[in-house]
């Protein structure tokens, strides 16, 4: 079985890598300090939006240095204790080469650890992941790279992140740069291609240049000459319009026909684009009257889909849809136009900011209504915020949490409003480790299921009633 393109075509070194050169050059410089002894930070985060040559960098790397890679990516287990078994138990002794011979680290042999997708790390399968990796920063004594997307989705849940490690940005490589590539590809493959035919090749790609060689190689199935034409067929399966473009036909064209036309090629559902359009409507009609009238087919927009969700009639979206795009478009009486940015809805970037937030403050919530046998509503609303402020200032309750709620790292710091590296959540840790449970150990229970002792009762007197007919 033939390999995929994108295996076959991988880069072997660093001086294969498509653009970047800075990059690999702070790479290069990493691993050359390794081999002489003189390393400052042991491990590197390469940051970049996916396909534009990090994973690749990274193993070339490891060619180039001729080590030995041990990588743990997304569909590998990642929990605390799979890390500790894999990654840092071999950050710690000497390789094995591929044929089975032994090498000594004194004699140049290394092993790159490799975590892919470190910041995809913290969903509940991924619990105690965060503490191991700071653990394997700070401990290892082989090279580690961190390959991530989103570096301050990582970086905020852990200082060491930031500071014990060298943080390397990846940027899209250019069209041309793709298009070159491609053209030694498609040498070596005997495929006849123009340079025009190329270059759309490496437009459509966005600066993926994994995307780019797997378009070239499904346009050379059965073709051994690709021709612009031919190339043309990729616009329609890779592009789509966005929401910045719905808006621009509806606030800045005016475009009646035409705007609900680009809303249906948005990769986006009406619920999602009237939220968009809520947000910059204010911002694009300044005069009331365009205001009004704007609003008044957005709230029309909106009765629909509120019958879509009661009715499950999925018949009323092609209803809400022209309120929302020639309904708003044709709104506007006035001539001016905004020359404003659109912007992206408040709404949604605090749901998103706020995901692993929501997750992390269920699964407390979660753990707690197990340990208390109460609801998860309760715990939320009656229990949680007396708990931080209990947990702030006993350290007893923070061993509790450990201990005998079961608290990871995260969790606990989640209550405390500290990070997981943090010394308070460190010596939570540290104490549950050294006392053990005990059935007279503190614990939280619910006020309501506490009898009062016996000495302490008060008799309950008949109550009079307010109105007695």
């Amino acid at each position: 079985m033939s390999l995929d393109w994108t295996e076959k075509y991988r880069p072997k070194s660093l001086s294969d890598v498509i653009g970047n050169p800075s990059a690999v050059k702070e790479l290069s410089d990493w691993a050359i300090s390794w081999n002489e002894g003189k390393v400052k930070k042991k491990a590197v985060v390469l940051i970049g939006s996916p396909g534009v040559g990090k994973t690749s960098s990274a193993e070339a790397l490891a060619n180039d240095m001729r080590w030995t890679i041990i990588e743990m990516n997304a569909s590998d287990q990642r929990t605390g204790n799979a890390i500790k078994e894999t990654a840092l138990m071999g950050a710690y002794f000497n390789a094995f080469r591929d044929d089975g011979n032994y090498i000594d680290s004194k004699d140049g042999g290394k092993k790159l650890i490799i975590l892919d997708e470190a910041d995809n790390l913290f969903g509940n399968a991924d619990r105690g992941a965060l503490p191991a990796i700071n653990e394997l920063i700070k401990t290892t004594k082989q090279p580690v790279i961190l390959i991530v997307n989103d570096f301050y989705a990582l970086s905020k849940k852990s200082s060491a992140i930031k500071t014990d490690t060298i943080q390397i940005s990846f940027r899209k490589p250019t069209a041309s740069s793709i298009a070159s590539a491609l053209k030694k590809i498609a040498e070596k493959e005997g495929i006849t291609a123009d340079p025009e035919t190329l270059k759309k090749i490496a437009e459509v790609a966005s600066g993926d240049m994994r995307a780019a060689v797997r378009d070239l190689e499904s346009l050379a199935q059965g073709n051994r000459m690709i021709d612009t034409a031919l190339a043309e067929k990729l616009s329609g399966r890779v592009t789509r319009d966005d929401m910045y473009s719905v808006l621009n036909e509806i606030f800045r064209k005016n475009n009646v026909q035409g705007s609900k036309k680009v809303l249906s090629n948005a990769d986006v559902d009406p619920d999602t684009a009237l939220i968009w359009i809520e947000e910059n409507l204010p911002y694009e009609y300044k005069e009331p009257g365009d205001l009004v009238r704007g609003f008044e087919k957005l709230s029309r927009a909106d009765v629909f889909l509120g019958r879509v969700h009661r009715r499950q009639y999925y018949g009323f979206w092609s209803y809400a849809s022209d309120m929302m795009t020639a309904g708003v478009a044709s709104a506007k009486m006035s001539n001016g136009v905004s020359h404003e940015r659109f912007r992206f809805p408040t709404y949604l970037m605090k749901l998103s900011r706020s995901k692993a937030v929501r997750a992390l403050r269920g699964s407390v919530c979660f753990k707690l209504a197990c340990f208390l046998h109460t609801s998860t509503k309760r715990i939320e609303f009656e229990v949680l915020n007396p708990l931080k402020e209990m947990a702030n200032n006993d350290a007893g309750i923070r061993m509790m949490l450990v201990r005998d709620v079961h608290f990871e790292p995260e969790e606990l710091g989640f209550i405390l409003n500290a990070k997981i590296d943090s010394d308070i959540v460190k010596e939570a840790f540290i104490i549950a480790r050294d006392v053990p449970s005990k059935s007279n150990s503190p614990r939280l229970v619910e006020t309501s299921n506490i009898e009062p002792e016996p000495e302490a009762r008060i008799e309950k007197k008949p109550q009079s009633k307010l109105f007695d007919f």
